[in-house]
């Protein structure tokens, strides 16, 4: 599933960000994870963000690309350098500094 907050303008594009989550199925984790990125993305990155969910109950040779070892686990493809978040990421604060989410971007 991919989730567009718009779609980006060419000479935005270097600004957009490009993150995917990895769940395994629709269990309570997999949901919150899923509701907490998009908050978190709608709320701080509006317009500014692509983001894919990979379940890899359905799709598991798509672990291999981002060396998942467990889920959830987020992974910043953009901006570089690639950054990844395992487990929770119901944590707003740390969520956004472990992204490096810099208060400018917030609304």
């Amino acid at each position: 599933m991919l989730i567009n907050s718009a779609e980006p303008k060419e000479e935005e594009s270097t600004d957009n960000w490009m993150m995917r989550l990895y769940v395994a199925g629709q269990t309570p984790k997999s949901l919150a994870a899923i509701s907490n990125i998009q908050r978190l993305c709608n709320k701080y990155l509006a317009g500014r963000f692509q983001l894919e969910i990979v379940d890899l109950l359905i799709h598991p040779e798509l672990a291999e690309g981002d060396n998942i070892i467990a889920v959830p686990t987020l992974v910043r493809k953009r901006p570089g350098p690639i950054r990844k978040i395992i487990g929770n990421i119901s944590d707003t604060d740390k969520t956004l500094v472990a992204l490096q989410i810099d208060a400018v971007y917030s609304n």
